[in-house]
């Protein structure tokens, strides 16, 4: 892999908002793609010397010295049991470190391919064959090419059996037979899952949608039957990553549109750094939460629907 391969991720960011994705390729042991949001990479190694940490989840492989920091490693393949891997003698060769979810951790996989820019009407939902197993979150053509997009995510969730509303303190009661909804738009089950936790905790009702467009042509069709979405919906939580339809451009979309302008857009996002904020100023969001924390995404959300409330 060139030296350069990841000095040029800054300049691809100029894509987000306009509706494509960057993806950093890799391969498990066999001829399959895989991707990766560039966005969550901070730089690819060769595979450094792994060593033990006491405590550390068995699930990991050991931690790696990166930059005078310690950082927790998995070896990816292995991790969700992918048969090219399994099927692999070999060990992995590369590290990809990775920080999202408010942290940092190295997936080890055996090669590094390289950086693709793909439309986000090229990619789309995983089949729905292995239900909810699936590791999959998305998948993308490149030129003849199938890419498979790993849902890293879920991956880490799944090495914690903690509930996200353990970290809330107890809501503000909400008034009885209030009827206040929040519309939720995320292609992860993970969060979509960890976002009905902190919803069904402040006791409020969600309606959920997969990506962007789905959620657009919702409120498109609401408008159409005379509904106001915007006195349906006390606000709308969005993923910012999606396919079809990501959260930059969904927002775009929503300020845009006078009948939907009025609504108050939440950006929820596992991607870090000052560029989100950036961004969320520039298309019109009111808010930008970074994934996971119940507690600060359940008092945005709880002081929301005080100020709805509040102006009923």
């Amino acid at each position: 892999m060139r030296h350069d391969l990841l000095d040029r991720i800054d300049q691809r960011t100029r894509l987000a908002g306009h509706n494509r994705l960057a993806l950093l390729l890799f391969r498990l042991g066999g001829c399959q793609l895989f991707g990766i949001n560039v966005f969550k990479v901070q730089e690819v190694l060769r595979r450094p010397p792994l060593f033990g940490l006491p405590r550390l989840p068995p699930q990991f492989v050991g931690v790696a010295d990166v930059r005078q920091r310690s950082v927790p490693v998995l070896d990816l393949g292995a991790s969700i049991s992918h048969p090219e891997r399994l099927a692999s003698a070999e060990e992995p060769s590369y590290l990809i470190v990775t920080e999202f979810n408010r942290s940092v951790q190295g997936f080890l996989v055996s090669a590094v391919d390289r950086i693709v820019n793909i439309a986000v009407e090229d990619v789309s939902p995983p089949p729905e064959i292995g239900g909810d197993q699936t590791y999959l979150t998305a998948v993308a053509r490149y030129g003849s090419e199938l890419i498979q997009v790993i849902d890293v995510e879920r991956v880490l969730a799944e090495l914690s059996d903690n509930r996200l509303v353990t970290q809330l303190a107890e809501p503000v009661a909400l008034p009885e037979g209030h009827d206040l909804q929040i519309l939720v738009v995320d292609d992860s089950r993970v969060a979509c899952s960890q976002i009905r936790q902190v919803l069904e905790h402040l006791g409020v009702a969600a309606t959920v949608m997969s990506d962007g467009r789905q959620a657009l042509d919702h409120l498109k069709r609401m408008v159409a039957a005379g509904e106001d979405p915007v006195a349906h919906y006390a606000m709308v939580i969005s993923d910012i990553e999606m396919p079809v339809m990501d959260g930059y451009t969904l927002t775009t979309e929503i300020r845009r549109d006078p009948a939907l302008a009025g609504l108050y857009v939440l950006l929820h996002t596992s991607l870090s750094g000052v560029f989100n904020n950036a961004m969320v100023e520039r298309v019109g969001a009111d808010a930008f939460v970074a994934k996971y924390s119940a507690s600060e995404l359940g008092a945005h959300v709880m002081q929301r629907l005080m100020t709805v409330l509040e102006a009923a």
